[in-house]
């Protein structure tokens, strides 16, 4: 369940007046959410999927049904890997009071797996299939984009579920001319990135103990917050930017 702030003065918080900055809706998914970015949510107005009002400067200000709506569309891309077509169907449908039934699809949250090993997979996964109609994208460019390594099928066929958000970030940065074959390079640096990480937690990986390898993997989301932050405030700093 999202938790809103109540109103206030101060940053970080709703405004008196109920709304809240694009920041602050930010900060509220996140606890949720923890990927979502604020380019993503301004996808998904671009998309139709929410309509926050607009300051006479400009500036975007969200209602408490907005930051829910946003939650809604969210949770049934990670949780169902549905097309944003069909997420707004759904919603439409949830608007006029209807009963929605949405696919069943079998993934594993963080914090579920117990320190013992389990049988059966621990990643969350997903079909080519489901990726296609998640990402609204067709086998040639999935092939396209296996090719420049931006995404890789495990040898089963199947894919990481993470490869539905870099499918949809790819699609976007095409809206700005930035071709798959342009993020080689970004690519290979996470591919760096996450060396380096491995490098610091591998020697808990391979301990036999189950909670020192439970802490090996705390420790490498940890990392992998720390780097992604890194990362981002070292591409504001090359462009002279600053992120709202």
């Amino acid at each position: 369940m999202l938790q809103t702030p109540s109103g206030g003065a101060g940053h970080g918080t709703a405004a008196t007046d109920g709304l809240m900055s694009i920041g602050t809706v930010l900060n509220v998914l996140r606890e949720e959410f923890p990927e979502v970015t604020i380019s993503k949510i301004r996808f998904l107005e671009s998309e139709g999927l929410i309509e926050p009002q607009r300051t006479p400067s400009g500036y975007r200000k969200f209602t408490v049904g907005d930051v829910e709506r946003l939650g809604h569309v969210l949770r049934m891309q990670r949780d169902h890997y549905l097309p944003l077509k069909v997420i707004r169907e759904h919603l439409d449908a949830m608007g006029r009071g209807e009963a929605v039934a949405l696919p069943a699809v079998g993934r594993q949250r963080d914090g579920e797996a117990a320190l013992e090993p389990q049988e059966g997979p621990t990643a969350a996964r997903i079909g080519k299939d489901e990726l296609l109609a998640a990402a609204e994208i067709g086998e040639e460019q999935l092939k396209e984009w296996e090719s420049y390594g931006l995404l890789t099928p495990m040898p089963d066929g199947a894919y990481d579920a993470e490869a539905v958000t870099i499918a949809a970030l790819v699609v976007e940065l095409g809206r700005f001319g930035i071709e798959p074959r342009h993020l080689r390079a970004m690519k290979a640096a996470a591919d760096r990135e996450a060396g380096l990480v491995d490098q610091v937690v591998a020697p808990l990986k391979r301990h036999r103990n189950p909670q020192t390898r439970a802490h090996a993997e705390a420790r490498t989301k940890e990392l992998a917050a720390l780097t992604m932050k890194l990362h981002a405030a070292l591409v504001q700093t090359a462009l002279g930017v600053r992120l709202p």
